[in-house]
């Protein structure tokens, strides 16, 4: 990990119905946590026949009960989804986060 940290937002998406049948996403505020982001990758991922463009991040937070996969770390002007993380065996009460976002 680097050794730049930056202080990241904390939110829990929560779906709601639109009155028109739709889904709407909004965004709970629940605190903030200092990373220590990597480097971000850029990597091509193909569903049904479409190609989407995906940048991922390893970043290292302390450890805390509020990081979980499917929230939300909003930093540097964009939101990053956690789809993983596990404790640093190395380093304990660390958090080692996968981070990605779509482009």
């Amino acid at each position: 990990m680097s050794g730049v940290r930056v202080i990241a937002a904390m939110l829990q998406p929560v779906e709601a119905e639109t009155p028109y049948g739709g889904r709407a996403v909004s965004y709970e505020p629940l605190g903030t946590v200092w990373l220590a982001p990597g480097l971000e990758r850029r990597r091509e991922r193909s569903e049904t026949g479409a190609a989407r463009i995906l940048e991922a991040m390893t970043a290292e937070a302390r450890s805390d009960p509020r990081l979980a996969e499917g929230r939300v770390l909003r930093f540097g002007g964009a939101d990053w989804s956690i789809v993983a993380l596990q404790a640093d065996p190395e380093r304990p009460g660390r958090t080692v986060l996968s981070l990605e976002r779509e482009r």
